[in-house]
């Protein structure tokens, strides 16, 4: 199958569903990067997806002005704010 840029595709071993973003050769394979992901994918296990199947949300990495700063700082102040007191340690012994 001859993979092109705009064309809804299937990773089959995850059934991981996007459209094709960008494509390269290297070391005799093709690749092709799906926007869900932002991953290359081998384009021999790429199959055609229906429509329905994709979902238009991505996991890109935010941008910020700070390079992330604020975020973490509010991630260390909410981890500040869990009360453990009354937790009770628990497992397999």
């Amino acid at each position: 199958m001859k993979v092109k840029v705009g064309d809804l595709l299937k990773y089959t071993p995850t059934a991981t569903v996007g459209k094709v973003t960008e494509i390269r050769e290297r070391d005799g394979k093709t690749w092709a990067r799906l926007d869900f992901t932002d991953l290359w994918y081998d384009s021999g296990l790429l199959v055609p997806a229906d429509p329905s199947e994709y979902i238009k949300v991505s996991f890109k990495e935010r941008k910020s002005s700070d390079g992330g700063r604020q975020a973490l700082e509010d991630l260390q102040k909410e981890l500040e704010e869990v009360d453990t007191s009354e937790m009770m340690p628990s497992g397999g012994g």
